[in-house]
């Protein structure tokens, strides 16, 4: 037999075995190949199972990855699947390399936000592939990387594969919280850092940005503001509102914030962000672009820069921001209030002092009547531009998306790396998911990853990782 022959019987045996499952999910419509349908497999059952933070079970989710990983040959001394908590879970899994060099770390998180099934137009916790779209709750954020990961380390694993470092997976929970209760990544590293200890690290943070189905930026995050939260309160004596007086706890709480609204911080821009504003002048409109040059400049012009500052994406990126969030006051419609209670989230710069803000909170209040208490800080260090990283990831991604620059960004909102920064360990949020910049619906209705990207993104971090890790197949 030649062969020709043998192959043809090879793949008409393949394509005979897994005819029912590809008719069943409609691959074969698609023309998938094996590997994408063992991706898709993973994505899906992590997808249906519920790990909404307060009331799903991560644990579920840990454990049946660990269960797909032992099942393609990974040892028990190899996958760890721990609870610190009931229905809470993470799993740590290890390729080993030749040990050449310190290991990379691949971290995904396995919880998600809340979805309410009456606001989707589909079940949120069943993946649904419609309009070229996977629809499902987490289906962006952040299970195509855990389901990645996986399927990635279980290739690598039926290659062969013996990179020059290990390659260390960690799916953790409770980021959507912050991981304040200290039972995801912070347990981890306080438990067992040698098991997730590496060079650096591969995170959510960073996408790949499309603009009419074209690709024109890919993101690393290098960096993340710091979030802190701020209770402003007025309080007085009060009485019956049939006799206002003009020292109303309401008024002078309300006339602070007005205040606030009206006050911008300095601008200051960072490495990352001078980077981030150059590279985004090559894709902006004429006007936008003109003005971030203008900014950029030994001199920023006032001008361009207001006019930057009405774009909240750039504003956030220009200075750290404070902005009022929450509000209550007063105990009945016929009583002069005693309390005036604000709540104010600040997102300040990675390198700027808290102290500082506070200070110039008080400032702008201007009313020493308004007291101000600050919640607590996690200070995250910014990673450094690694030429090693950065090159691979420019290389790299001219392959899959010639015309989109690669653009170090940093993060308006938070991650789970800031923990692994503090820990010692670089962290790089880099996805390689295309999605629509002007269709972000992260944590919203109809959470949702287009299936072209899902697969090109899985198939990028694959060649990735393994030019950042070295080694033989």
């Amino acid at each position: 037999m030649s062969d020709k022959a043998r192959k043809t019987i090879r793949s008409l045996l393949l394509t005979t075995a897994l005819a029912p499952l590809l008719l069943a999910t409609g691959a074969a419509a698609e023309g998938w190949t094996e590997q994408q349908q063992f991706a898709r497999g993973i994505y899906q059952e992590l997808v249906e199972i519920n790990t909404t933070t307060a009331t799903g079970d991560t644990q579920k989710a840990a454990e049946a990855m660990g269960a797909r990983l032992r099942a393609a040959g990974f040892s028990e001394d190899d996958v760890h699947v721990f609870s610190p908590a009931p229905h809470k879970g993470n799993l740590v899994a290890r390729l080993h390399g030749s040990g050449a060099r310190k290991p990379i770390l691949l971290m995904a998180h396995l919880d998600v936000v809340p979805a309410n099934r009456e606001d989707w137009s589909v079940d949120p916790f069943k993946l649904t592939e419609q309009d070229g779209y996977f629809y499902g709750r987490g289906s962006s954020d952040d299970k195509y990387m855990a389901a990645t990961f996986v399927t990635n380390l279980i290739r690598y694993k039926k290659e062969g594969y013996t990179p020059d470092r290990d390659i260390i997976v960690a799916l953790e929970t409770d980021e959507e919280i912050g991981d304040h209760n200290g039972l995801g990544i912070q347990w981890l590293i306080k438990n067992h850092r040698d098991l997730i200890d590496a060079e650096f690290a591969l995170n959510e943070g960073g996408g790949v940005g499309l603009k009419n189905g074209k690709a024109i930026r890919n993101s690393v995050q290098t960096s993340e503001k710091v979030s802190i939260g701020y209770q402003l309160t007025v309080t007085d004596r009060g009485g019956h509102s049939s006799l206002p007086r003009k020292d109303n706890a309401i008024y002078r709480l309300a006339e602070g914030l007005v205040r606030l609204s009206k006050y911008d911080f300095p601008m200051n821009l960072n490495e990352t962000t001078r980077i981030y504003f150059a590279k985004t002048a090559e894709t902006e409109s004429k006007q936008n672009a003109d003005d971030i040059r203008a900014v950029l400049a030994p001199q920023p012009d006032p001008a361009a820069l207001a006019r930057l500052s009405e774009h909240p994406l750039y504003n956030a990126q220009l200075r750290t921001t404070c902005v009022a969030t929450m509000l209550k006051g007063g105990h009945a419609l016929n009583a002069l209030p005693q309390l005036a209670v604000a709540g104010v989230n600040c997102r300040v710069l990675p390198g700027e002092p808290i102290e500082g803000v506070q200070a110039q909170l008080e400032r702008v209040l201007d009313d020493k009547q308004i007291e101000i208490k600050a919640g607590t800080a996690k200070l995250s260090p910014p990673s450094p531009l690694n030429e090693e990283i950065m090159g691979s990831i420019e290389k790299l991604s001219k392959e899959f998306w010639p015309d989109a620059a690669v653009i170090p960004v940093m993060s308006t909102g938070a991650t789970d790396g800031l923990f692994l920064r503090n820990a010692g360990i670089p962290t790089y949020g880099h996805s390689g998911l295309g999605s629509d910049v002007d269709d972000n619906r992260n944590h919203g209705k109809d959470e949702r990853v287009l299936v072209k990207s899902f697969y090109e993104g899985q198939e990028y971090l694959y060649r990735l990782v393994k030019t950042l890790s070295g080694g033989k197949s």
